[in-house]
Formats: C-alpha cells, structure tokens, sequence
C-alpha cells in the first residue's frame, strides 16, 4: 500500500525529505554522492587496461605462473573482486553503526591513499596486496553511497537519482579508456603510463574527499541513533538550501532507545525472503554485466570480426553506459522498479539471443548496444530495488552481504566463461549470460516486493 505523504504528521522525517522539492540544490547534492561511485567503476574497468602495463613494465610476466599458482593477470582480477566482496560483505555495516556520512569519508580516503601507494609498486606482491585494500574500499563506498542516496531523496524521485547518478558513475568508462589510450603507452617524468592512471585516479578521488567532508548525514539514520536534535537542525539546513517550507517542530517519529540493527536480523522471518531474492539476484546479475561487458571485444572477435573493428563496435557499444542511464532518467520514476528489473533481464534475454543467432556487424553492435543498454537499466534499478527494501537500521548491512556476491559471483563466472568460450565458443557465453538474466527476471518477479511512491520504513 502507498503511503499518503500528505497524511503523515509534517514534522516526522520522511514527510520532511518527501517534501523536499527537486531543485538545482538538491541535484548538487545527488551529484556528490555520485561522483564517489565513478571511482569504484573507473577502478574496475583500468583493470584491463593498467594490467597490460604492467606486463610491458615486466613487472607481471606473461606465461608464468605468479602468486596463488595463477597468472598475474588473473591474480590481479582475483584480489580485486575478492576486496570487493571483503568491503561490501564484512565492511558495510559500519555504515549502519558509525553513520553514512563517517564510513562514506573514511572509504574514499581508504581507496585514495592504497590507490597512490599502488601506483609506486615495483613488484607484483606489491600491486596484488595494494589493489585487495584499494578492493576492500571500493566495497564498502559503493554500499554507503547507495543506502545515502537513498535514505536522502525523496520518494518520487527516488529511481530518478539513481538513474542519473549510475549516468555519472558510467562516464569512467569512456574516461578510463581515453585515459590509458593517451597515457599507458608512454612514459611521464620517469614514470610509466599505467601508474599516471592510478595517480590521477587518486589525486581526483582527494579532491572529491576534500568537497565531500561537509555533506550531511542522514537523517534518517540519525533518529534511529535518537539524535533528534542533529536530526532536525540537518533537515532545516537542507529545507532551506532546497527552497522548501522549514519545519520548525521537532521530528515526532523518535526512537525510545537507540536502535542496534544485527547481521541475524536479516534472517528474521521478516526480511529472510527479501535477503534470499537479493542473493540470488546479485549473483546472477553479475554474469550478465560483467560478463558481456569485460568480454565483449574477445566475444566480437569470436564472431569473426577482426581485432581492431572488434574495438571499434565496443566503443560504439559501451556508449550506452552513460547514455543508457541519462536516457533512463526520463521514465525511471514512473515505473515500478521491480518490474524495470525485470523489463531490464528481458530485454537482456532478447538482445543477447540475437547477438548470439547472428554474424551481421550491424546487427551484432546493434544488439551488443541494447544489451549495454539493458544492463544500464538494470544496474540503477536493482541499486534502488535493494536499498528500499530493509529498514534503516540494518540497510547498509543487509544491501552490503547481499551485494557481496555480485563480486563473488564475477570472480567465478570469469573463469567459467574463459571455459565456456575455449570449449563451446562465443554464442555458448551469450547463452550462459541469457540463462542469469532469467534467473534474475524469475527471483524479483516472484519474491520481490513492490516499491514505488512508498516510504521507505514502510515497505
């Protein structure tokens, strides 16, 4: 049932936030917040890219079994998806006992000061040590960004934020590429390419540090700590600052006592079915984005185009990160988000048949482009989707453990999708990433609950 906003006492913080309008100010302020996700996928996708530097430095040797008894390459991706998976699983809930705002500071300081320390590395123990803990910040920042955002956004914009903030967040794509193009095959001031990348990533994530120092924490978090005073004087700040009427009485909706959310409380009859959905959703989702996205130039090549048009369509293709999410800003709060996950796995599902039935180049970027597209989709709304089902009390612990095995999930279809394609071939991938789109539209579809225009505390 949706909650009528216009019903609810105006003093009490979710009527406050839900009343906020949506002016310049408050777009700043979901900008902000956005700019520290750009990191972790910049960070993702140099991976590719910074690993060949660091071959043509010697500093990971082709052909040769490194750390782990793996290649470097391979460690390299392992220890990243690995720190993902320790920061967003074991790390994340201290968003829920320190606050948004502390855990949102102290992880991009976290990634900043590894990422600059890696950049300086001679040895590949070095880097695979540096990129875990730049991993394990990365975890944590993407969670606390997400629960933030959408503890601070008001209800019917709620699926707008996010589509504009993953619009943000997916112009690294295009920026690490122009990045590592111009630098990587070069040397500056004595220093390869690759580590300019990683410096230059640091250095803006300082920047960005030094900005975001001053943002406000949640007020939403703040009443479940019953600090009702920092509550009211944070929301009189931004009512003001966004134009909106300024409630002068104090928020009704305290707490008696301070509430400790628990990781055993996401197993509670409650919330058990929810966690279980999103399990299996993060899983699954995984395959497809990362699957399509870090293999698409391997997987163009497999359907006999040549190395350097197989670069060119992905270039074409992966512009619909960005414009994928802009795009979807004008529909993507008009529409429930479980039902745009799904739509979104559909469209997956479809696309993905295509680009696997045919061997036309403009049909194959055409459907690669609908995919990335499709992922787009679905990545801002199953982030909304799964922080607006827990209570804040336990939403970045519970948003944490369960996007977890996202990265998990990465890390193992990697090597079964090198597996699938040297035994099967590239339409056997396409297929195995159309199964996980299933998997995903058949869990929400059933098990998800529904969302749109609700109060966050009441659904």
């Amino acid at each position: 049932m949706t909650v009528d906003f216009n019903a609810l006492p105006p003093q009490t913080i979710a009527a406050r936030i839900d009343a906020l309008p949506a002016t310049r100010p408050l777009w700043v302020f979901i900008s902000l917040l956005a700019i520290g996700g750009f990191f972790e996928l910049f960070d993702l996708f140099e991976t590719g890219y910074i690993s060949s530097g660091l071959v043509a430095d010697h500093i990971f040797h082709l052909g040769e079994e490194g750390l782990f008894g793996i290649s470097d390459q391979a460690a390299f991706a392992s220890v990243t998806f690995l720190g993902l998976f320790v920061g967003a699983s074991l790390l994340a809930p201290f968003a829920d006992r320190y606050g948004r705002r502390l855990t949102f500071i102290f992880a991009l300081g976290w990634y900043g000061l590894f990422s600059l320390i890696m950049a300086f590395q001679q040895s590949s123990e070095g880097i695979l040590l540096c990129r875990f803990l730049v991993g394990m910040g990365l975890g944590v920042e993407l969670v606390t960004i997400d629960t933030y955002l959408a503890e601070w956004t008001p209800a019917h914009l709620r699926s707008k934020a996010f589509a504009f903030a993953f619009f943000i967040q997916f112009l690294s794509v295009p920026a690490v590429a122009l990045l590592s193009w111009w630098l990587i095959p070069h040397q500056w001031f004595s220093l390869a390419g690759w580590r300019w990348v990683i410096i230059i990533g640091a250095l803006f994530s300082a920047i960005i540090w030094l900005i975001r120092r001053h943002l406000p924490e949640s007020p939403r978090w703040l009443m479940e700590k019953n600090r009702v005073q920092e509550a009211h004087h944070i929301m009189m700040a931004m009512e003001k600052r966004c134009g909106a009427k300024i409630v002068t009485d104090l928020p009704t909706n305290a707490h008696a006592e301070v509430i400790k959310g628990q990781f055993r409380d996401i197993w509670s009859a409650k919330w058990r079915r929810r966690t279980l959905m999103l399990m299996v959703m993060n899983f699954f989702q995984a395959i497809g984005f990362f699957g399509f996205g870090n293999w698409l130039p391997t997987l163009l090549s497999g359907k006999g185009a040549s190395l350097s048009h197989s670069l060119l369509y992905a270039f074409f293709i992966t512009l619909a990160y960005p414009l994928g999410s802009l795009l979807c800003t004008l529909y993507a709060d008009k529409l429930e988000n479980k039902w745009q996950i799904v739509a979104a796995s559909l469209m997956t599902v479809i696309c993905g048949t295509g680009f696997a039935l045919t061997h036309q180049p403009w049909i194959m970027v055409l459907c690669g482009f609908l995919i990335t597209y499709s992922n787009a989709w679905l990545t801002y709304s199953y982030h909304a989707y799964q922080t607006e089902i827990f209570p804040t009390a336990i939403r970045a612990r519970a948003v944490g453990f369960c996007y977890s095995f996202s990265r998990l999930s990465t890390a193992l279809s990697s090597i079964l999708i090198g597996l699938i394609l040297t035994s099967a071939g590239s339409s056997a991938v396409i297929l195995f990433i159309v199964f996980s789109m299933l998997m995903v539209m058949l869990s929400v579809a059933i098990f998800g609950p529904t969302t749109r225009g609700k109060d966050l505390e009441n659904i």
